[in-house]
């Protein structure tokens, strides 16, 4: 029988209260995005942050809870921005959407940082036990492809960097239950045909450092059919993450009636832009459509996800999504 869970990997919005306090403390300059040695004062207003996302999740009954990213400047850049080995550049769009990250141009070896192996320990303390903890990490393809390389000097040598750095960032994580690996260039600047192989070894490398379980998260619509099929067969993951709420879900449908899946599936259920609350009645059905469509007898697990990060949303939408996604999860037992 497949078990259903209910997570929410990535970033989420920071709370209205903290929104002031923190911007007038960091400042709103290049200079000041963080750093990763703040002050005690903005460091506290960060745990603040923390302990406020951690009880949004076990209040609402997540099976999996997650740190929520308060402290990250943007969406997938992070652990790349505070790095010593990286120098930050202009502003840049993410994708196709008004938000915006600053480039991080690699300037010197990626060695170990622990920046977010600290966040994760901080919001282990503050589960203490109630929920299993899920780390969350950008992709080593996506990191890769949003950073500029200003030191290795060849793109599949820059992947390979970004895939043992981040690797080697898991090594210090607290024992976390699932591994989310946020993978959105994998659908909006897929790799060139020819080159899947070096994206697949890149996110395999990461997934072989830890234990817990690896979800390859994709964002904004379907896969490409031989990319798809690559991930499958190649990128070590245990669940790949799949978009439903985009209007080519047929796509990703046909991608895993053709070439089959991963063992466990994360289906993107809920719309992370949109702030009209779905149903939870509504979730646990395309949940039940989607597995009428393939021809098996299952997963070994099924993650009931929002189809983008959360951090769009106003706070309210934010965690009536939990609470949904949580209740869709109980309607489908």
């Amino acid at each position: 029988m497949t078990e259903r869970v209910a997570a929410t990997p990535g970033l989420y919005p920071l709370p209205d209260w903290a929104k002031e306090t923190l911007s007038d403390r960091k400042g709103h300059q290049k200079g000041d995005l963080l750093s990763g040695d703040e002050d005690e004062a903005i460091v506290e207003q960060y745990d603040e942050v923390r302990g406020e996302y951690v009880g949004d999740q076990l209040d609402a009954g997540l099976d999996r809870v997650t740190e929520g990213q308060g402290r990250w400047d943007d969406m997938i850049a992070h652990p790349l921005t505070v790095h010593d080995g990286v120098e930050t550049g202009g502003i840049v769009r993410y994708y196709d959407n008004n938000n915006f990250y600053r480039d991080p141009r690699v300037v010197d070896d990626l060695d170990f940082s622990g920046d977010v192996a600290n966040e994760l320990e901080s919001a282990a303390a503050l589960i203490d036990g109630e929920a299993s903890l899920a780390a969350t990490l950008p992709g080593p393809y996506s990191l890769a492809d949003l950073a500029t390389d200003e030191h290795y000097g060849d793109e599949a040598a820059f992947q390979a960097a970004v895939a043992d750095f981040l690797a080697g960032e898991i090594e210090a994580f607290p024992a976390h239950e699932t591994l989310f690996l946020l993978e959105p260039s994998l659908v909006t600047n897929p790799p060139a045909e020819g080159e899947e192989p070096a994206a697949t070894d890149a996110i395999a490398t990461v997934a072989d450092a830890t234990d817990a379980e690896v979800v390859v998260q994709t964002f904004y619509g379907a896969l490409g059919e031989k990319l798809y099929a690559h991930l499958v067969d190649e990128a070590g993951a245990d669940a790949l993450g799949l978009d439903l709420v985009a209007g080519d879900r047929d796509d990703t449908v046909y991608n895993v009636q053709e070439f089959g899946s991963t063992d466990s599936l994360a289906l993107g259920l809920v719309d992370g832009q949109n702030t009209l609350v779905e149903e939870p009645e509504t979730i646990a059905e395309r949940v039940e459509w989607f597995e009428s469509q393939i021809p098996a007898e299952g997963f070994d697990r099924t993650y009931l996800t929002p189809n983008t990060e959360l951090f769009y949303l106003p706070e309210n939408k934010y965690r009536a999504k939990l609470n949904a996604l949580s209740a869709a999860a109980e309607v489908l037992e």
